[in-house]
């Protein structure tokens, strides 16, 4: 419980610099210790959306309105990532 803490801390610390890959990292080890957290998993999403990995941060929270089937976060950021999906579809056309 206490490396759990640790790791999703500094996944916060690093969100919180703005370094979106390295606290993805971070939730990820999470998510090795505890797969029923959703926290980690919303945060983690949150990462995936500054880093334009739309298709992960559904992924993310779809896991997440699995085990909490009304969790705000995770509809919101689910939302922005089929928002993002969308725009890259219109502009793939546009090529």
């Amino acid at each position: 419980i206490e490396k759990f803490k640790r790791l999703k801390n500094e996944g916060n610390d690093f969100v919180k610099m703005g370094e979106y890959e390295e606290a993805a990292n971070k939730y990820s080890e999470c998510m090795k210790l505890n797969t029923e957290e959703c926290t980690v998993y919303t945060n983690r999403a949150l990462c995936y959306l500054k880093l334009c990995k739309y298709e992960e941060a559904k992924q993310d929270c779809d896991h997440v309105l699995q085990i909490e089937d009304s969790n705000v976060k995770a509809f919101y950021r689910r939302a922005l990532a089929y928002k993002g999906l969308q725009v890259r579809k219109k502009n793939m056309a546009g090529i």
